[in-house]
């Protein structure tokens, strides 16, 4: 299941850009927007506010890649940061005749191309580019950990009246 929605900014004017569209794709981002929204070690931020040419090898064609987002920290320094699942940041692993593997290995080339893209448009400026998936939030305390499986009720049985 995936989450999205509009994010309604709590400080605009820590947003560089229409803080009346910000919006999220999934409930990663959310957490990072909240963050970035509430910490007093980000200057400024903003959501896919930027553009950054790409090639992309498969179709031999230039794309638009919008990083999830821009931050300016405390200490002076820029990043773009993109928001992934981990298994997206690795080769697929699998059959590789099977659908769901060349899907899979599509994505992995495009997200390749692009962080190559955004890696470089960073260095250029003197930025960083980081790639934040589920464990470095949980490790950063910004997404809440998961919790703990409950245990299965016993099963119910009536009472047997007399």
């Amino acid at each position: 299941m995936t989450y999205s929605g509009n994010y309604r900014v709590k400080n605009p004017k820590k947003y560089k850009g229409d803080p009346s569209r910000v919006f999220y794709r999934s409930m990663w981002e959310k957490y990072c927007m909240m963050y970035f929204d509430n910490s007093n070690d980000v200057v400024s931020w903003s959501s896919e506010e930027l553009i950054i040419p790409y090639y992309y090898e498969a179709d031999k064609k230039y794309h638009r890649y919008y990083p999830d987002f821009t931050v300016t920290w405390k200490t002076g320094t820029t990043s773009l940061v993109e928001v992934k699942p981990h298994k997206e940041t690795e080769p697929p692993k699998g059959n590789k005749r099977t659908k769901r593997y060349i899907t899979e290995a599509y994505t992995y080339i495009k997200n390749r191309n692009k962080w190559e893209a955004a890696n470089e448009y960073a260095q250029d400026r003197g930025w960083k580019f980081e790639i934040w998936t589920e464990v470095e939030l949980r490790l950063m305390g910004i997404m809440p950990k998961p919790l703990k499986k409950l245990k299965p009720l016993p099963k119910y049985s009536r009472k047997k009246t007399k």
